[in-house]
């Protein structure tokens, strides 16, 4: 994106990532959560945070209803709107990692570009693609929110998976099948990559 900012410089800082690493005790990387709507992203996200919180680890979640009451509470679900609202996160994120710390991102991010743009924005194995996996008969029966029978009834428009489209990750890092996982599993399963990769201790 080229930005409209004139006149600015960026400034490096004392204290460096590395700094706030080896105080932290752990790895600063974005582990991205994508998937349809009521397909157990916040669930599980909530569960990993405190999994890792209880590690001792510096970690915080950027939930997507959260951050539209806040940063991104101008933007509607048009496609624009849906990149922008991305575009916006991932920025937001790779601060949380160059600070040090685990970002987990629960966001359905339904496109593959803009989930690739952001992969960009942060190096090889700083950026882990979670797809929180579900059919989207299971999404529709679970249903908390009922978004799912507000879109089939055409009250909300461009709602993904009914008249929006979601492209799934071609290759994640991980695969969480929540359809035949608990909630244990599929965090138990994140925190073994995280200890694997090294990004834990």
């Amino acid at each position: 994106m080229k930005t409209k900012s004139t006149n600015v410089v960026w400034h490096d800082m004392e204290i460096t990532k590395q700094d706030r690493e080896k105080r932290n005790g752990h790895k600063g990387v974005v582990i991205w959560m994508t998937g349809l709507s009521a397909c157990g992203k916040s669930t599980v996200a909530t569960e990993l945070q405190k999994q890792l919180f209880e590690r001792g680890c510096n970690v915080y979640i950027l939930d997507g209803d959260n951050i539209r009451h806040g940063l991104n509470g101008d933007l509607g679900f048009s496609p624009a709107d849906r990149e922008e609202n991305i575009r916006r996160i991932g920025q937001v994120a790779k601060l949380f990692a160059e600070s040090g710390a685990i970002a987990i991102t629960s966001f359905i991010s339904p496109y593959r570009k803009d989930r690739d743009i952001n992969r960009a924005l942060l190096p090889e194995s700083e950026f882990i693609e979670i797809f929180v996996k579900a059919s989207l008969a299971v999404c529709e029966e679970r249903d908390p929110k009922g978004l799912y029978k507000k879109a089939r009834a055409g009250i909300i428009p461009e709602f993904t998976g009914i008249s929006a489209p979601y492209e799934e990750p071609l290759n994640p890092e991980l695969v969480i099948e929540t359809d035949r996982l608990s909630v244990e599993e599929s965090t138990l399963k994140i925190t073994d990559y995280l200890l694997e990769k090294g990004i834990i201790q």
